[in-house]
């Protein structure tokens, strides 16, 4: 029953991330193109591939409760799902506080930081893409590793970005709205690596 067509949840699992990368990407296009006056525009698209993510989420725990048998623990299943959301909200967040901030002067390591986050959500979906063959796969350590390593990548870029915040700076607005902004940044990569360490937990338990 867990493996019949339309419960396959490695498959909605690998669905979940895509929400994810969809987020970043979207996330990458508006600091690339920034523009003050479509920012709420953009807000509203990111929300709306938030909302979706959440609708699918919540499908698939309606099917989850209906299931008899399910391919990993239900209680990982329902945890994982809550991995990966976080992806997604915590991207939400970071244009949130652009626009919040009434940010108008974008710094250039914000775009840095942006490509290492689609980093992180190509990476997750590779994972999570092979997730279901964890049993006989040969690659899955080495895409838990990426993760980990993008993981540490983002924490030197942010200690940098922080670096370069404080020596460059002395306006206390700016300084304010961009110390905690470039920490949402380094929280994305830190929920990519959150999911990648649940995966590896749920491979141990089932090794």
């Amino acid at each position: 029953m867990a493996n019949k067509k339309g419960n396959n949840y490695f498959e909605m699992l690998a669905e979940l991330v895509d929400y994810s990368c969809s987020a970043a990407s979207l996330l990458n296009e508006t600091l690339s193109n920034f523009d003050i006056n479509i920012i709420k525009n953009k807000i509203d698209e990111m929300h709306e591939i938030e909302h979706t993510a959440d609708i699918k989420k919540h499908e698939m725990m309606n099917k989850l409760a209906k299931e008899f048998i399910t391919p990993i623990e239900r209680g990982d299943i329902i945890e994982l799902a809550h991995e990966i959301d976080n992806v997604t909200d915590a991207i939400e967040d970071i244009l949130a506080r652009i626009y919040m901030f009434n940010i108008i002067s974008l710094r250039e390591e914000a775009l840095e930081f942006s490509n290492v986050i689609i980093k992180n959500c190509d990476a997750l979906k590779g994972l999570m893409k092979e997730f279901y063959n964890y049993k006989k796969s040969t690659s899955i350590n080495k895409l838990i590793i990426n993760i980990n390593d993008l993981e540490e990548e983002g924490d030197k870029l942010y200690t940098s970005c922080i670096r370069n915040l404080y020596t460059s700076s002395k306006d206390p607005i700016e300084l304010m709205t961009w110390t905690d902004t470039f920490k949402y940044f380094e929280r994305c990569c830190d929920a990519c690596e959150s999911a990648a360490n649940l995966v590896e937990s749920v491979i141990m338990k089932n090794s």
